[in-house]
């Protein structure tokens, strides 16, 4: 059998932190979800996502330590519905106390983009065409 791509797994310092700002990016969580050491959530097109408390990759992995905070190693991009959707959903993510890595601005590629950084530091992207 050949390998398929199937799950995005992402370590977090902060279960109901990490999940509460992806909630806002429209993925569909259940709140109870909140306390628990692992969640996992389908994506359109059958992919999956998937969290890990710190405390549960040691559990299996007593020898693992957590990175330096920051983009650059993971980015998740999110496809707005327009150039304007990303400057709402920017000003949204950062009024509600996430942090800016890039405002808002019209990419030479052709797309409106940004970038804020979830909890754990992570970049995540928010895209749409220009056209």
């Amino acid at each position: 059998m050949t390998p398929r791509f199937d799950l995005i797994g992402l370590v977090t310092a902060d279960m109901a932190a990490s999940l509460a700002f992806y909630r806002r990016l429209g993925l569909d969580l259940p709140a109870g979800a909140d306390r628990e050491p692992h969640v996992e959530a389908a994506l359109p097109g059958g992919l999956r996502i998937a969290w890990d408390t710190e405390e549960t990759v040691r559990s299996f992995d007593p020898d693992w330590e957590s990175g330096p905070r920051g983009a650059g190693r993971v980015s998740l991009a999110f496809l707005c519905e327009s150039p304007a959707g990303v400057d709402r959903l920017h000003a949204e993510l950062t009024d509600a106390g996430y942090e800016s890595h890039k405002e808002p601005w019209d990419a030479v590629w052709g797309q409106r983009y940004a970038v804020v950084a979830d909890p754990d530091g992570n970049g995540v992207d928010l895209f749409a065409p220009l056209s």
